[in-house]
């Protein structure tokens, strides 16, 4: 039987919670302040991020945001450095940001503690403020997302992404982004309403789907990308726009379905132009974007470019949810998954 709504599953529930999550945030005195204070008195040179999975998407999110309105260059580190080959990076004055929902995973807090030796400013945006990540950096900045029994992040995704964005907003003291987190609560449940059917019956006999973003959107391709083969046994590859035209384009077939996830700022006219180009090369194209036409994706009306971009995740959730239906698969039970991965 198909699956028409999210709360009939542990994930669509949780998903839904995500409003509720965003409040708590809101409600919840965290260090920003007094860390964006430090930053803008110090400001570091580059900032480093580490994560794995979801919340690795998290952390292309916050590079967007730190070189799109900090003008910082932002850069993954790998975990292998610290945890197998024991190499300490050049990281003093630093910003280290560990990005984690469970915070026990042995190469980030190894990477972490590295980071913290090296001289660095260490940040954990983590869900579980008492995890070992989090006592092995010096700032930590709790999700708040509360427990997630599902074994595909939702919540705790949707709310390290508006943590970076809190972070942001502080740090470059960007009213316009404060006021689009403001309203986050209320369009994420919106958003949830969107009806993404469109491309239903594209992606439940789908063989390999295409996920295309580009900047705020790229991370939420991408975590589209990871949430159709967790949940759905179907293998999907995400890119960036350009990124895509520079050999994965080839790929382009009609049974090889292509998701636009259009930004709301100056990098969707790239995207449109691209839509325009996929449908002349035959390919099965369902696009964000506000077009005529009938594989359009509904959003909400424009906000704030960077809040925008995380209802879109929130739409795509409950389209999920009826594809893994569809499939056959259980969404709160991934074969081969378990709630918290520990890599070394």
């Amino acid at each position: 039987m198909e699956i028409l709504e999210g709360e009939s599953t542990r994930m669509g529930a949780e998903a839904r919670e995500a409003s509720l999550v965003l409040r708590r945030q809101e409600s919840t005195q965290h260090p920003i302040a007094d860390l964006a204070a430090r930053l803008r008195s110090k400001p570091p040179q580059l900032v480093v991020t580490c994560a794995r999975g979801s919340s690795a998407h998290s952390a292309t999110f916050g590079k967007h945001l730190i070189e799109r309105h900090l003008g910082i260059p932002v850069a993954a580190a790998a975990p292998n450095i610290a945890s197998i080959y024991r190499t300490t990076l050049a990281l003093r004055d630093q910003l280290f940001v560990a990005v984690s929902q469970a915070g026990r995973s042995a190469d980030i807090i190894e990477t972490a503690a590295m980071a913290k030796t090296a001289g660095a400013i260490t940040v954990a945006v983590v869900n579980d403020a008492d995890s070992p990540l989090a006592g092995a950096c010096d700032i930590v900045l709790p999700m708040q997302a509360g427990p997630e029994l599902s074994v595909a992040a939702s919540k705790s995704f949707i709310a390290s992404l508006a943590m970076l964005l809190r972070l942001t907003a502080a740090w470059a003291r960007d009213s316009a982004m404060q006021q689009g987190i403001d309203r986050l609560p209320e369009r994420l449940d919106a958003a949830a309403d969107l009806d993404w059917s469109a491309a239903l019956a594209a992606l439940s006999r789908a063989q390999s789907v295409m996920m295309i973003g580009r900047g705020p959107t790229l991370a939420i391709a991408r975590e589209a990308a990871l949430k159709l083969k967790e949940t759905c046994h179907l293998h999907a590859e995400a890119f960036s726009s350009a990124e895509f035209q520079h050999g994965p384009i080839t790929l382009v077939e009609p049974a090889y379905p292509v998701l636009l996830f259009a930004p709301a700022d100056q990098a969707a006219a790239g995207l449109e132009t691209l839509r325009i180009d996929l449908l002349r090369k035959g390919a099965s194209v369902f696009s964000t974007e506000a077009v005529s036409d009938p594989a359009f994706l509904p959003t909400l009306a424009p906000d704030h470019p960077d809040a925008d971009a995380i209802c879109l995740i929130q739409s795509f959730y409950q389209l999920l949810l009826r594809v893994a239906a569809r499939r056959g698969n259980d969404v709160d039970r991934p074969r081969h998954l378990q709630k918290v991965t520990r890599t070394r």
